[in-house]
């Protein structure tokens, strides 16, 4: 067994003090005995306005966030699945790639996740409204990697209310499903917890879910209640308000043997209308 942590904060503008809360978290994760540490979407910088990112980007493979990912990574050798960074995107000056990031234990980058599925949506009932695709290029490639854990899935908030995106992901083996999010507060008091769950039951996989939770400079709330689900769908750790963390063991041999015994992903059929 391998104990995982997810990390919940609620970031700011100010990307130095949110690295340092966010290695303030780390080494007491670490310290609880995790081996792999995940970070919400977002976790480095929540701006004032969403053109803050622009000016805030980094190129693919250097600046001072990356550079704190693998530092941290290798001091604490533990591995980091770095919620979401503005990477600059090559081909429009104008956008970023919301990438996440993941460093092994010696503090290199073994993977790259840009988001697919950009949260452009006013939300019900509310005065809220989000345009991510007017920053942000959306990426295209699902990604599923094998680590000491098991076979990591890496996807990113609104990625979430997409099944056949993680079906896509369990066929390529994917055990465990990395979620960093930053869920807005009345969206997460909907859905959040269902479809967290529901995405474990789906693709009998743990799913580990960092989100942002609390009040932010620019006006948001988000609804932290980051967790850990099992594949079985039982939360087994919820933190649910401002800065902290939670831990779970990952435990491959009871995924396989639920997988054996409850053979539902044997039995899909692919239906054509």
């Amino acid at each position: 067994m391998s104990r995982c942590a997810a990390i919940q904060m609620a970031s700011s503008p100010n990307i130095s003090s949110n690295l340092i809360e966010a290695e303030r978290l780390i080494n007491e994760a670490v310290n609880a005995g995790a081996k792999l540490v995940a970070l919400p979407e977002n976790f480095a910088l929540m701006g004032q306005h969403e053109s803050d990112k622009i000016s805030q980007k980094e190129h693919d493979g250097s600046g001072p966030i990356q550079d704190f990912l693998a530092n941290t990574a290798k001091r604490y050798a533990v591995w980091i699945v770095a919620g979401t960074i503005p990477i600059a995107d090559p081909d429009n000056a104008d956008k970023v790639m919301a990438a996440c990031l993941v460093y092994n234990e010696l503090g290199e980058r073994v993977a790259k996740y840009d988001k697919i599925h950009l949260f452009d949506v006013h939300v019900p009932g509310s005065d809220e409204v989000y345009r991510e695709s007017d920053t942000i290029s959306q990426g295209n490639q699902p990604l599923v990697i094998d680590s000491p854990f098991g076979k990591l899935g890496i996807a990113v908030c609104y990625d979430l209310r997409f099944p056949e995106l993680f079906r896509t992901m369990q066929q390529q083996g994917m055990e465990i499903l990395i979620l960093p999010s930053a869920f807005t507060h009345k969206t997460g008091a909907a859905h959040w917890e269902l479809l967290l769950r529901a995405r474990a039951v789906e693709n009998l996989c743990y799913v580990i879910a960092p989100n942002q939770g609390g009040f932010h400079v620019n006006g948001r709330q988000t609804y932290g209640h980051s967790m850990i689900v099992d594949p079985w769908g039982a939360v087994l750790d919820c933190h649910k308000s401002n800065a902290g963390f939670v831990t779970a063991d990952i435990d491959l041999a009871r995924l396989h043997k639920t997988r054996e015994s409850f053979p539902v992903l044997q039995h899909r059929q692919i239906i054509c209308g």
